[in-house]
């Protein structure tokens, strides 16, 4: 007998990936901290794995003054998704990956998530090291505002399909932000809400590219330029 299609449409294997990597790394920091692996060491390695593999605006400005580029600091332009300073930014970040993976993975692919996730923290830590004097940048949040980058293109296109306002689509990302400014500005939880807007611009223009059919448009508009 057939099998019946599931209601719930599975999530793509991809953001399982990424979203038991956020989640295991806390589930180790939760075990330590709470004293049933690792005995006291356990209690410093969320700092130890914060220091170690957060991006840091010291080592980016050495970085670029020095003009070297050793890995141990290049792996934080990548590494710092994975590790969050309190277990609620890992929640947050961990739900938003996998409401916003699921709707970029479906529609555009599974190498479109891998794309727009690191290159968005990539850009996010970027523009965050350039603009900011902040030391340090840690979860998983510019990623996961890439996806949402690449889910306002997918909602900018079908509202011009449409016929109707194309601005609409840039509705959910303007709440957010609002909702991250207000902390910054009255609860001084610092500027990391940069590194966020720079991760979904990243992911929306990477969209263009990485939606079906889209590097193909791409070399068309250049030949009809050229």
């Amino acid at each position: 007998m057939p099998s019946e299609p599931s209601p719930v449409n599975p999530l793509p294997p991809v953001v399982w990936a990424l979203f038991f990597l956020v989640a295991g790394i806390e589930v180790i920091f939760q075990a330590g901290e709470s004293g049933f692996v690792g005995g006291r060491e356990a209690i410093g390695w969320r700092v130890e794995a914060l220091q170690r593999f957060g991006f840091s605006g010291t080592a980016f400005d050495w970085m670029l003054a020095n003009g070297r580029w050793p890995m141990e600091h290049v792996q934080r332009f990548f590494t710092y998704l994975f590790v969050h300073n309190h277990l609620t930014a890992t929640v947050f970040s961990g739900v938003m990956l996998l409401a916003l993976g699921k709707l970029v993975g479906e529609a555009m692919g599974q190498l479109a998530v891998v794309i727009l996730f690191f290159g968005g923290a990539l850009f996010g830590s970027i523009v965050f090291g350039l603009v900011t004097n902040q030391q340090w940048l840690w979860g998983a949040f510019p990623g996961a505002y890439a996806l949402i980058g690449g889910y306002t293109y997918l909602m900018w296109i079908r509202l011009g399909q449409k016929g109707e306002d194309q601005r609409r689509a840039f509705t959910f990302i303007g709440f957010l932000m609002g909702i991250q400014l207000f902390f910054s500005v009255f609860m001084e939880s610092g500027l990391d809400w940069i590194a966020d807007i720079a991760g979904f611009a990243c992911g929306f223009a990477l969209s263009t590219v990485v939606i079906p059919g889209g590097f193909q448009r791409l070399i068309e508009r250049i030949r009809q330029r050229d």
